[in-house]
């Protein structure tokens, strides 16, 4: 199986950052959380650090599986700012990687990449504009599934937006196992 990796930069929502690798690795994914600065130790936007496993300067995304966004502010805007990231990410979805984001960062960083132009995305609210001049469709949900992405609405839906990598990656049937396990269903 493939290596995913999930993205972390100051400001980042922690719930939809943790609750996902969490999920993720209960299914037996690969996941590695990478920091986007030069330091393992990232804030998040509610005060709480965590030890990314790598900084981005360290790893290889060419055999990427999922390469994932965390939302909250200014995580999300942090995250587009950061050019190897955003490079990165243009790549993976050029060649039909797959990419999951979350909150804000569905518009502020995917959209603005160019990687929504023509897919069906839901972002955190006050961000539906940004995603049709992005050239999205904008649909209200928790988790839309178009194709090889995969967008979700905010920290309520982190588990969902988890599940729906799960069931993308490794079948609904896991993704059931995985979220009756941790009484999701």
């Amino acid at each position: 199986m493939k290596r995913s990796y999930l993205f972390l930069a100051t400001g980042f929502e922690e719930v939809e950052a943790i609750a996902p690798v969490d999920a993720l690795r209960r299914a037996g994914m690969e996941v590695t959380i990478v920091a986007i600065n030069k330091e393992r130790l990232v804030t998040g936007a509610n005060g709480i650090t965590v030890a990314a496993d790598e900084v981005l300067a360290g790893v290889n995304l060419e055999d990427a599986d999922w390469l994932i966004c965390p939302g909250g502010m200014p995580g999300a805007t942090n995250l587009r700012a950061n050019e190897v990231l955003c490079e990165a990410l243009k790549a993976h979805y050029e060649k039909g990687g797959r990419i999951a984001a979350i909150c804000a960062s569905p518009a502020v960083v995917l959209a603005t990449l160019g990687i929504l132009k023509g897919k069906k995305a839901t972002a955190y609210p006050g961000f539906e504009e940004q995603l049709k001049e992005a050239g999205a469709t904008h649909v209200e949900g928790r988790v839309v599934v178009d194709g090889n992405i995969i967008t979700a609405n905010g920290p309520s839906s982190a588990l969902p937006f988890a599940y729906a990598i799960i069931a993308e990656t490794l079948g609904e049937a896991k993704a059931d196992e995985i979220a009756t396990g941790m009484l999701y269903k």
